[in-house]
């Protein structure tokens, strides 16, 4: 058992690749985690509330859970759908319920919300020089999205953020990509994300040379995400991340 009294704190940060979990008191480092695959939701799922369950018998009753999930994922609390994934690339994922297992479980507060909101709200309670009240992550990689806090709360209404599919002007030099997202072809993560670079160079970015032309035409590109950015929003400070 914990010889604290601060509420015992659960947290899952789910990706399409693999999940974290933990388990500790706010502001301390975590008392135990695990990392395991992203595999099927009926194994996954039941593998992260087999972490909790093991983490209570050690340490006590969890007070409440944190998921910040890989999305689209519903938000909306009012919603028969909230906490479920939406139509998400992720093969086998689509409406997938990332609360009702630790709901049923436990019986515990569970609060829902993106991978790049949670990292946002991080970014801006903990940021250099003090917090902030306004703040953009962007990470960009096998997709490019992006997670807001204006007034010290995450953005989410109609939907949540979806930064990575911001229209991008094409250069002048670059007329014929036509892009590797599905949707829109035309946009940040059609021209600018990890398989975008593979596809139009055939290498991932750190394996270009310095003087590539990748890096001048990645640059404009998120560039005009992030000036797009600061123009709607007018944060505070745009941090990125991979």
């Amino acid at each position: 058992m914990s010889n604290t009294s601060a509420p015992l704190l659960g947290a899952v940060e789910a990706g399409g690749t693999k999940i974290n979990c933990a388990v500790g008191h706010h502001g301390a480092a975590p008392l135990r985690a695990l990392q395991l695959p992203t595999t099927t939701p009926a194994a996954t799922l039941d593998a992260i509330v087999g972490f909790f369950r093991e983490a209570e018998s050690l340490h006590g009753s969890v007070a409440a859970f944190g998921v910040a999930t890989f999305g689209p994922v519903e938000l909306d609390e009012a919603s028969p759908q909230w906490g479920r994934l939406l139509a998400t690339p992720k093969p086998g994922w689509s409406g997938a319920d990332m609360a009702g297992p630790l709901l049923r479980q436990f019986g515990r507060p569970v609060a829902v919300d993106t991978d790049v909101n949670a990292a946002a709200i991080a970014e801006a309670r903990h940021a250099r020089g003090g917090a902030l009240d306004s703040l953009t992550y962007v990470t960009v990689g096998t997709g490019i999205g992006g997670g807001a806090v204006v007034g010290g709360r995450t953005i989410r209404g109609l939907l949540h953020s979806e930064m990575g599919h911001v229209a991008i002007s094409r250069a002048a030099s670059d007329q014929h990509f036509a892009g590797v997202c599905p949707f829109h072809g035309a946009c940040a993560e059609g021209f600018a994300s990890g398989p975008a670079i593979v596809r139009r160079w055939g290498k991932r970015l750190s394996e270009l040379p310095d003087d590539h032309e990748a890096w001048p035409l990645l640059g404009d590109y998120l560039g005009q995400l992030v000036a797009t950015i600061l123009l709607v929003l007018s944060s505070r400070r745009v941090r990125t991340g991979r």
